[in-house]
């Protein structure tokens, strides 16, 4: 008989989180497995690379109410009583991620039901809801919670947070300095705690790589490019763009590309224009197939200030791309100084004398570009030890 797993995640909108669940359910054996998917929010570019095999579950109750326009929201008082308590809740000025998935689990979890079928593990690919839902709303056997980041909560979060994971079975951890942060939290769940890395499927990438790009790069000047939400705090896009700056100062020729969209959007366009980088660094704007840009790039640089993994290095590394990297917590599990790529300081300076040296040093460059050669590509084998945690 096959497993009834059950995977819940906020959404198949961009990102890293998704990304990797995508490429995990196209490489599952549904022979072993029947699948079900549970979303928050429908529509997600990532949405049309969902295999077969996979049943994506209707949007729930209170996600159809709010697509209802206004005056149907009214015949639904209950529903919309905990939609007006979460908005009055998110007018607090500087909320984190984990504050607005606190607020609306408090606001919004009593109009959720519980599933109307039994699973023999559920997953919550996600921190925050899907994790609240999984514990709270999901009939199964067995749960799993996985973190996708270096999980830094204040103190109310923890406090708030604790009971969740003191209920789920397993929880899984990206990465060794993921499960680090995770474990400083919650140092009581450790035996719970295990690492299966985001999945890296080569030839999938390989593939997407090859199709033609949705814009057209310039490669009359050597070409950098970073992928990522467009996100100050964590991606480190201000201290691109400072960099940036710094190498135009130096009378370096370059086209900066970055692939995504995020809240700093704005911010960084007026940034652009008020320090005159409109022809050096170059916004694409978000698509579900960053590696045909990818390939095209001479220097991938990753300025995150953190990570859970660091997914998109992982890709760099997969299309053979040298690669600047800040060294953030866990930056030496994919990159070594030197040899596939260069490790930098996370300011500024450091990561634009990264790149200058890449595009001075040609013997370094060549260097690296052989030994990403003949890396070894992917990581599938991580598939192994999601098997061993589901059946």
């Amino acid at each position: 008989m096959k497993k009834r797993l059950l995977f819940v995640i906020d959404s198949l909108a961009l990102g890293g989180a998704e990304k990797s669940l995508v490429t995990l359910l196209n490489l599952l054996d549904y022979n072993r497995f029947e699948v079900d998917l549970q979303l928050f929010g429908y529509g997600g570019a990532f949405s049309q690379f969902l295999p077969e095999g996979v049943r994506l579950l209707s949007p729930l109750a209170y996600t159809r109410f709010l697509a209802k326009p206004t005056t149907n929201q009214l015949l639904h008082p209950r529903m919309l009583a905990a939609r007006v308590r979460y908005s009055l809740a998110l007018r607090e000025k500087g909320l984190a991620h984990a504050d607005r998935a606190r607020r609306y689990w408090d606001c919004v979890s009593h109009c959720i039901p519980c599933t109307d079928k039994s699973y023999d593990v559920a997953i919550a690919y996600a921190q925050g809801v899907p994790t609240f839902y999984v514990v709270d709303k999901a009939r199964a056997k067995r749960k799993v919670a996985w973190v996708n980041v270096d999980y830094r909560l204040s103190a109310t979060n923890q406090d708030f947070q604790r009971r969740f994971y003191g209920m789920v079975d397993d929880i899984v951890l990206v990465s060794a300095s993921a499960r680090t942060v995770f474990g400083s939290v919650y140092p009581e769940f450790a035996a719970k705690m295990q690492i299966i890395h985001d999945i890296n499927d080569a030839d999938m990438i390989n593939r997407l790589s090859e199709l033609p790009a949705e814009q057209e790069i310039d490669h009359s000047l050597p070409v950098i490019m970073t992928t990522g939400r467009l996100n100050y705090p964590q991606k480190g896009y201000d201290l691109a763009l400072q960099a940036a700056l710094l190498l135009r100062q130096r009378g370096e020729m370059f086209r900066w590309y970055a692939v995504g969209e995020g809240p700093m959007r704005a911010d960084m366009e007026t940034c652009i224009r008020e320090n005159h980088l409109e022809k050096v660094f170059v916004l694409l704007g978000a698509t579900p197939n960053p590696y045909s840009y990818m390939r095209q790039c001479d220097i991938y640089v990753q300025p995150s200030r953190h990570e859970g993994f660091g997914l998109t290095i992982a890709e760099a590394r997969i299309l053979n791309r040298p690669v600047v990297c800040t060294a953030f917590d866990g930056c030496d599990v994919q990159i070594a100084d030197g040899v596939n790529g260069l490790v930098v300081d996370i300011n500024a300076e450091a990561i634009a004398n990264g790149i200058q040296r890449l595009l001075h040093d040609k013997q370094l460059y060549n260097s690296i570009a052989d030994n990403l050669q003949h890396e070894k590509k992917g990581n599938t084998e991580e598939l192994e030890m999601f098997y061993r945690l589901v059946l």
